[in-house]
């Protein structure tokens, strides 16, 4: 829950929804298998035919994943719970104290998952409580794609669906190339080139994969993949050669978006390369996506395939810099909304 408090006679000009995946509630395989019941079960994430899907996920998938997902999670969980839903409500809180201080006024920020807690339904009746009147709905994704973005809008429309009062709603649907994002991830990498007192020998961006059937339907995502890497490429100078879009975490056996993570991993190690710098741009907060699958599994084959000096670079996360830059978005995105400065808000 958010600190400030708006009474019903005092309703701030706006508010935020902060929107993200989701995560199991604990690391434990029966935590996992809800989540992933869930998850997997959107038509927006596997578009097969229900009867056929309903037989797989339940007679196959959720009786054999959760188990050994579970034991990753159990790898990077934290005090305050999965990374995930540690650092959104560290980004939550952030940018909600960011807000205060560019605009003066009280700009709640709430949290969602679309998939697990916090649920879409809590962080409504929060921002009812609030008195909003105005959301803007700031999914997490700096690249569409209706497998996440469209999917979090499907489950905002879903816990409205019964609301006989709607707020007025703004949604941001990507920010792929905003120079504030762009000139953030280049200056993630900078720092941790700094830190090791030279360039990265080669500089992977590894973005999270969909179904190649999924871009031919029209998704856009791998062309707004392509543009965020060639903006980071270009912002740090880095030649064709210096630097490799791949695509991760692919799931089933139809082909996803390629090159693949994992291959490339093995194929830069059997190169022998003296130093290596991976980063995740699709990601706002690092997550079991990066931490154990990056930094864990993906390393592991590079270094046993030959490579050496492999770094990941962290995802955003509340960084600074980072805050700074989704401040810079929901103002530009709530244009109109907000009062003059130093003017009373309206009392409704």
């Amino acid at each position: 829950m958010m600190e400030a408090a708006h009474t019903p006679h005092q309703r701030p000009p706006f508010a935020v929804l902060m929107v993200n995946l989701g995560t199991p509630d604990a690391p434990t395989p029966d935590a996992v298998r809800r989540y992933l019941a869930e998850f997997l079960w959107d038509r927006r994430v596997v578009d097969l035919a229900r009867p056929l899907w309903w037989l797989i996920l339940n007679g196959i998938i959720l009786r054999t994943r959760p188990r050994r997902v579970a034991k990753n999670y159990q790898e990077v969980w934290t005090e305050e719970g999965s990374p995930l839903l540690a650092i959104s409500r560290q980004q939550q809180r952030g940018l909600a104290a960011s807000l205060k201080q560019a605009t003066g006024q009280d700009i709640p920020v709430v949290l969602a998952m679309t998939y697990g807690n916090p649920s879409m339904e809590a962080a409504g009746r929060e921002l009812r409580q609030l008195g909003a009147e105005r959301i803007l709905v700031l999914p997490m994704y700096p690249q569409f794609s209706a497998t996440t973005t469209a999917a979090a809008f499907d489950r905002l429309a879903a816990s409205l669906k019964h609301c006989p009062h709607w707020p007025e709603l703004r949604y941001i649907r990507d920010y792929h190339q905003h120079p504030a994002y762009i000139e953030a991830l280049a200056n993630s990498v900078r720092q941790a080139e700094a830190k090791r007192g030279a360039p990265f020998e080669k500089l992977v961006m590894s973005f999270h994969g969909i179904p190649q059937r999924y871009a031919a339907q029209g998704d856009p995502y791998p062309r707004h993949c392509q543009a965020t890497a060639e903006a980071l490429a270009q912002a740090l100078g880095r030649q064709p050669d210096q630097w490799l879009l791949t695509f991760q975490s692919r799931f089933g056996k139809e082909p996803w978006l390629q090159p693949y993570t994992d291959a490339s991993m093995q194929q830069l190690g059997e190169q022998q390369l003296q130093s290596l710098g991976v980063i995740c741009p699709g990601f706002s907060a690092d997550c079991l996506e990066t931490l154990e699958e990056i930094a864990g599994e993906n390393c592991e084959i590079y270094e046993q395939a030959g490579g050496h000096g492999f770094h990941y670079i962290p995802a955003l996360n509340a960084a600074p810099e980072h805050l700074s830059m989704l401040t810079q978005l929901v103002l530009e995105q709530s244009q109109g909304w907000m009062p003059p400065l130093n003017a009373p808000l309206s009392v409704q």
